[in-house]
């Protein structure tokens, strides 16, 4: 199951690309609210989270998306869903991130030691974190996870975007859970970034 955040405020353009590939292939997505009850997103859009944030478990989840919101730079509001992204990590447990979003990571310290991106770094330098040096200039990043921490255990992957890149964001994660080998996720890419549509014949090869 993915777990994909949901608060006031929240982007609803950024998410859908990856959503859409993941419960058409088969993928449990739901909707987590700080609580049960309705939000409003960016876009003027009623949305009923599927579960509150602490009925979410890492152990029931494949991936934690954090979309980008208002709220995530006008106070501490969503940085429940910031502690949460740390249990999924520590426990293995991909989290992905893209723009606004990667606020709450970065003031975390989630970003400290770890490959990512962002809006800009100044966007994450004001949240004045440890991390960057490991800010990467490209459409989106996906960092391994690298060894296990001290105690031996994984770290998960962390993915991250910035505002523009929802499409790369998409491809991130569908190759990091494994829904499209590389070919035709190269080819998923082209099409719905670069409009190529000779990109058809492989995906539907």
């Amino acid at each position: 199951m993915t777990g994909t955040a949901v608060y006031d405020t929240f982007a609803d353009r950024e998410p859908g690309f990856a959503t859409a590939q993941l419960t058409r292939y088969g993928r449990t997505v739901r909707t987590v609210g700080l609580t049960a009850a309705p939000v409003t997103t960016r876009g003027g859009m009623r949305v009923q989270p599927g579960l509150p944030l602490d009925g979410l478990a890492p152990g029931d989840s494949e991936l934690l998306i954090l979309t980008s919101a208002f709220l995530w730079d006008r106070g501490d509001a969503l940085a429940p869903f910031a502690r949460a992204a740390r249990t999924f990590l520590d426990a293995g447990v991909p989290v992905a991130a893209l723009c606004g979003a990667t606020a709450g990571p970065a003031r975390e310290g989630l970003f400290d030691g770890r490959s990512h991106t962002s809006a800009a770094p100044w966007h994450l330098a004001a949240t004045r974190y440890a991390g960057g040096a490991h800010h990467v200039e490209a459409d989106a990043v996906t960092d391994d996870g690298g060894k296990p921490d001290a105690g031996g255990a994984p770290r998960g992957a962390l993915v991250t975007a910035g505002p523009a890149e929802p499409v790369a964001f998409a491809r991130e994660i569908l190759g990091l859970l494994g829904v499209f080998e590389p070919e035709k996720l190269d080819a998923w890419y082209r099409l719905f970034h670069d409009s190529d549509t000779s990109a058809y014949e492989v995906l539907e090869g």
